[in-house]
């Protein structure tokens, strides 16, 4: 049976509930996925001699679809601590594994520095920490769960839940994470009519010159990126960069580039209260108007009919009275 494999690390003084817990709900999800794919959990660890290893199952290699740091029990790892796991992070992540956290977790995440320059989150309680030892992360306290592509970070001790939950809809789908939470009693917020797929960009081709291109597209996303630029980031002239793009990743760079912003929109529209003309402007758009047309294209949906439909708020609205979204 086809599975995607989840690493949790059990890194110092991890909060073992959360780890037991999302072993759990993958375990659950599996069980009600319709589908032949299935979620396969691993455990890792840091051990004395600095080797970030595989404690089970011992009879797999190589990296994992997905490496999550869990909450931790106390205050964040210091500096040294927290950066013993960088290298074997940066490593996997170069592999094309998604990095996840979650609240104190964040701190082992970012102290690879692959949070930098990119829009993260943490418990609210490490806000001060966080930005004097990480000023680079742009960081977004009010975010309870950013969902990066490759990078994935979620806020309070019990977001491992919201993450858990994201994963299991990225990899079985939304009918599989709706039949979880129902049968965990747990809400999520907004996700519950989420019909349309988010676009899962494959990683784990084998290309790295294209990896690199992809992994500084998640992070620029927002900027005016060109050809020429991937094409220097992955060391490749450009008629060899875009061959090799498309054959890796099924799409041109300008189409992925394009579903990678639609996505942002997708979470900025869902969980956020900016304007369609802001979250244009965000995702890196400097004409709303073009930013409407690629958002239909691909959605289906206009970002106001989206905003409408699928806002986390959108009971308490119709409960309270008519909505009142504009289109502005």
């Amino acid at each position: 049976m086809p599975s995607v494999e989840i690493g949790l690390v059990d890194y110092t003084n991890a909060q073992q509930s959360a780890i037991l817990g999302l072993s759990d709900m993958f375990e659950i999800a599996n069980g009600l996925n319709a589908t032949d794919f299935t979620i396969a959990v691993s455990r890792w660890t840091l051990a004395a001699d600095g080797a970030f290893t595989r404690v089970s199952p011992r009879d797999s290699d190589g990296s994992p679809a997905v490496l999550l740091l869990p909450p931790g029990k106390g205050p964040p790892l210091s500096q040294q601590a927290a950066g013993l796991y960088g290298e074997h992070l940066r490593f996997h992540h170069r592999n094309g594994t998604v990095l996840a956290s979650v609240c104190a977790g964040s701190f082992v995440l970012a102290e690879s520095q692959l949070l930098d320059g990119r829009r993260a989150t943490t418990h609210w309680a490490y806000e001060e920490e966080f930005r004097s030892r990480f000023p680079k992360v742009e960081l977004d306290i009010s975010a309870l769960l950013i969902d990066g592509v490759d990078i994935v970070t979620a806020g309070g001790m019990m977001a491992w839940t919201d993450l858990g939950l994201r994963l299991v809809e990225r990899y079985l789908g939304s009918s599989a994470m709706l039949d979880t939470a129902r049968t965990l009693l747990i809400d999520p917020p907004g996700r519950e009519q989420r019909f349309y797929s988010s676009f899962v960009p494959a990683l784990n081709h084998g290309d790295g010159a294209v990896l690199t291109a992809q992994h500084f597209i998640h992070a620029a996303y927002s900027k005016n990126i060109t050809v020429a630029e991937l094409a220097g980031e992955a060391g490749l002239g450009e008629r060899t960069f875009l061959r090799r793009f498309r054959q890796a990743t099924g799409k041109t760079s300008t189409d992925y580039i394009q579903h990678i912003r639609m996505n942002q929109a997708r979470e900025l529209l869902q969980f956020g209260m900016d304007s369609v003309d802001e979250i244009a402007w965000r995702c890196g758009y400097t004409d709303p108007g073009a930013f409407r047309k690629v958002f239909f294209h691909i959605v289906g949906l206009s970002p106001t009919d989206y905003r409408r439909r699928f806002h986390a708020l959108r009971t308490t609205a119709n409960a309270s009275g008519p909505e009142t979204w504009s289109d502005t």
